[in-house]
This record gives C-alpha cells, sequence and structure tokens, in this order.
C-alpha cells in the first residue's frame, strides 16, 4: 500500500484541528469541539495506516527514534480524541496535533532504524504500559503548561482571551492530577515489569533510561503526597509536571539516541 498519501492527509487533519483549537484558545473562532474531534478522528485514521506499515516494514516493536516518536504521538492522539468525550481535555490538542504532524514528517523522512526486540509476554507488558505512561503524561504536560498560564493571568486580573476559553482553574488542575495518577499506576507497572522481565540491562543499555524514569517517577510521587499534604496546585504543580515529564521524555528518547547513535546498535 502506498503510504504517502496517508501521511500527507494525517498531516493535514492534524494541522487543521490543531489549528482551529488553537484559534479558540486565542478567542479568534468559536469553539467547535465536533469539528476539532472529528479532524482528529481522521487524522488517526490516516496515520493508523503510517504506524501499520512501518511496525510491518521493520517486523520488530523496538523501533528507531522517528518511528517511535510517531507511534507514541498516534497513541497521544487516540487518548486524547477519546478521552475528550468525558473530560476537558481538547485544549490540548492546539499542541499535541502538530507535534503528532511533525513525527510523521520525521517518520517518512528519516531512517526508522530498529534493534531485536526479544518479546515475551512479560516484555510486551513492560513495552505497552511505558507508551501508555508516557502518553498520559504528554497529554498532562501540555495541561500544565495550560494551567500555568491561566493561573499566571488570573493572578494580573486577566479574565480574557485564554482564560475565557478553558474550564475553571479548579478543573484544569483536578484534570492535571488525575492525568498524573493514571500515567503514575502504569509508570509503575512498567517500572516493575521492566525489573523483572528484562535480563541484562547493561547488556542492552538500558540503565540510563530506568534511572531517568525512577527519577520522573520519585518527582511525580513527591508532587501527588505535595498535594495531598499541602496542597500543592497552580503554577508549583505545573512546573512539577514538567520536570516529571522532561525526565520521560530524556529517558524514552535520550535512550534511543543512546542506543542508535552513542552505542551505534541498530
Amino acid at each position: 500500500m502506498q503510504v504517502l498519501p496517508f501521511a500527507f492527509l494525517a498531516i493535514a487533519f492534524y494541522l487543521g484541528a490543531g489549528s482551529w483549537q488553537s484559534l479558540v484558545l486565542l478567542r479568534r473562532v468559536p469553539a467547535r469541539p465536533a469539528l476539532v474531534r472529528g479532524l482528529g478522528l481522521l487524522a488517526v485514521a490516516c496515520h493508523t495506516v503510517v504506524v501499520a506499515s512501518t511496525l510491518r516494514e521493520l517486523g520488530e516493536v523496538s523501533l528507531g527514534i522517528s518511528a517511535s516518536a510517531s507511534l507514541i504521538s498516534w497513541l497521544v492522539a487516540i487518548l486524547l480524541v477519546l478521552t475528550s468525550f468525558i473530560k476537558p481535555v481538547l485544549s490540548a490538542a492546539a499542541g499535541l496535533f502538530p507535534l503528532a504532524a511533525l513525527t510523521i514528517v520525521l517518520a517518512t523522512e528519516l531512517p526508522v532504524g530498529s534493534h531485536p526486540a526479544g518479546l515475551t509476554p512479560g516484555i510486551m507488558v513492560h513495552v505497552l504500559t511505558s507508551i501508555l505512561a508516557f502518553a498520559l503524561f504528554a497529554i498532562a504536560a501540555v495541561q500544565a503548561m495550560l494551567l500555568a498560564r491561566q493561573n499566571q493571568a488570573l493572578r494580573r486580573h486577566h479574565t480574557r482571551g485564554l482564560v475565557q476559553s478553558l474550564p475553571p482553574l479548579t478543573a484544569m488542575e483536578r484534570l492535571l492530577f488525575e492525568l498524573i495518577w493514571a500515567g503514575m499506576i502504569l509508570l509503575t507497572v512498567s517500572l516493575i515489569s521492566g525489573m523483572l522481565f528484562i535480563d541484562n540491562m547493561f547488556a542492552q543499555h538500558l540503565v540510563h533510561k530506568t534511572v531517568l524514569s525512577l527519577a520522573a517517577w520519585v518527582i511525580f510521587a513527591a508532587l501527588l503526597a505535595g498535594r495531598h499534604f499541602f496542597g500543592w496546585r497552580g503554577a508549583r504543580a505545573a512546573r512539577w509536571t514538567l520536570g516529571g515529564c522532561l525526565l520521560l521524555l530524556l529517558a524514552y528518547f535520550g535512550s534511543k539516541f543512546a542506543i542508535e547513535v552513542v552505542f551505534h546498535d541498530v
């Protein structure tokens, strides 16, 4: 199957949905959640063809940087659209959908190197929970940035523009911590399954990934504890969330870079 037309369509739909949602946040156009979801679903459908083609060609689940980014952004888009039916997360589409379009460009232009995955049921649990956790925290990162901007605007008594486009601050905070709790559960399962089922982390150059993932887990655990015991919220919650997400980003894609570039294990 010719994948390029589907890639172009997915990029166009992602950019269309992301651009509309950006204009909604800027109060330039009226909110059209059905339109954004519809374009998002069309983008995901076309993106599915790209992802399936990549996996079929490689016959691997352990992919290179560009293919991994495309796979994760596809899953993020799916979670975002589905969650938007029950939670007010659609604002995150303004940042995440254009990013998904960029990953498709990279996946179709750059080599999609792979290395043997050695899949077992235990490793499959580790891989799936890792990707799902990363996807949830990606949505949480954008939610945190919106929350920080909203909190800053309210402190300065700016009640127009972005603030009018977002749910109330308390609802934004509640949603952020719901995303973090769900991501933490998956990240915990991922770390435990990795320690149980990955035979030799040193031979597979996965020590740095594990250390960074554990550091991110500690940050999110501290944030949840701070929320429960000390009522952490607003800008502080956003900063801690972004710090943990940055560590996860380095853990996943930093490890890919180390394996493919530093260790030349491709």
